[in-house]
């Protein structure tokens, strides 16, 4: 496969001190971020924040895998789920079907959730990238409601509707405890928390480094002109193969470190549609195209989630005998969809997307002052 890089305009870019400027600032956002992280359990102390810290972690993966099919790629799959679904059961299954919990299982479960999705992502589009987009999405969504008939129906390996529950080995155990640093409990839970985030660190940088290659501007060039891409001798079909099973094993790891954290998967959990339309809700709101708004995306959904449901609680606590008020906070589905929607006003194309357009925007004032 050619390496050779198709070259984009340098203005959107940016040249010199502003672009030494812009990549400072982008350092030092994603030190916080990371430092954010590291420090959670110690900032927030309690499951609740912890957990959704890890969520946050967990779907930033698998949104900014998916905005590497969909955002820098061009194409539209609706079967994202399915393998960040088919990551999870890898993990699920191999515990429970193995005996007795053991260090080998995690490592046998990424293996085989890495290896089994790169073969289906590869399968489905070599039949389906060569025609029409919507053909392909089309597809997509058909095999991802097989797989979660399949998930329900197979029974004898995945335990139906009923789901799986596992426990992790050695230190990962729930059981296992360290004692205490700082108030905060060491435990199994707490050494998860930490495996998730060096692993989806390292999913992240990896995601990163393949769309700022060569590879990924060529990928971007075919979303921007496929013809052109083709005219300059590149073979569309083997980037945008290669996207997709890249894309689909970052979503499968997701997917494993999702039932590490949960510790029990069933269809509706891992492989039913809302799994998908979160996914796409997250990319939405982050920004097609930007990968850092993934972090975004997860962290608008998993706070809305997790905290807007207690709208009612604080209605009946700060309003107490008003019923409207409590009537309207019992709706916080309604509220959710009213904030989704003043985001996408807002940020047409995402907030990240937003935040680019911005330095975009300031990049050629201060190159022409230079």
């Amino acid at each position: 496969m050619a390496s050779r890089a198709v070259p984009l305009n340098p203005a959107a870019r940016g040249t010199g001190w502003s672009r030494d400027r812009t990549r400072l600032l982008a350092a030092g956002v994603r030190g916080l971020l990371l430092l954010g992280f590291v420090l959670g359990p110690w900032i927030f102390p309690s499951f609740r924040a912890m957990d959704v810290l890890a969520k946050i972690m967990i779907f930033a993966v698998v949104v900014a895998s998916y905005d590497l099919i969909i955002g820098y790629t061009g194409i539209v799959s609706f079967a994202h789920g399915m393998f960040f679904g088919l990551g999870a059961y890898c993990l699920a299954l191999v515990i429970h079907h193995g005996g007795e919990p053991r260090g080998y299982h995690l490592v046998v479960a990424l293996v085989l959730a890495v290896g089994l999705s790169s073969v289906l992502a590869s399968a489905v589009a070599f039949f389906s990238l060569r025609v029409k987009a919507i053909f392909f999405a089309m597809v997509t969504l058909a095999l991802a409601e097989f797989a979660h008939i399949l998930g329900g129906q197979w029974t004898s390996l995945t335990l139906g509707e009923d789901g799986v529950s596992f426990r992790l080995p050695g230190v990962l155990g729930v059981g296992w405890t360290g004692g205490e640093v700082l108030g905060v409990s060491v435990d199994g839970r707490l050494i998860t928390y930490y495996a998730i985030l060096g692993v989806s660190v390292a999913v992240f940088a990896g995601l990163l480094r393949f769309v700022e290659s060569p590879v990924g501007r060529v990928i971007e060039s075919i979303r921007e002109n496929e013809q052109r891409a083709t005219a300059l001798g590149y073979r569309t079909f083997l980037y945008q193969l290669l996207a997709t099973v890249v894309g689909s094993a970052g979503a499968s790891i997701a997917g494993v470190l999702f039932a590490a954290w949960v510790r029990y998967v069933n269809p509706e959990s891992v492989l039913g549609i809302p799994i998908m339309l979160n996914i796409l809700l997250m990319v939405i709101i982050g920004g097609l195209g930007t990968l850092y708004g993934s972090i975004v995306g997860a962290a608008f959904i998993m706070v809305a989630e997790t905290w807007l449901p207690e709208l009612q609680t604080a209605a009946s606590t700060l309003l107490p005998g008003v019923e409207i008020a409590q009537r309207l906070a019992e709706r916080w589905v309604l509220h959710f969809g009213i904030l989704f929607m003043l985001v996408v006003f807002l940020f047409p194309k995402g907030i990240m997307g937003a935040v680019h357009q911005v330095l975009a925007r300031r990049e050629p004032t201060r190159t022409g002052g230079q």
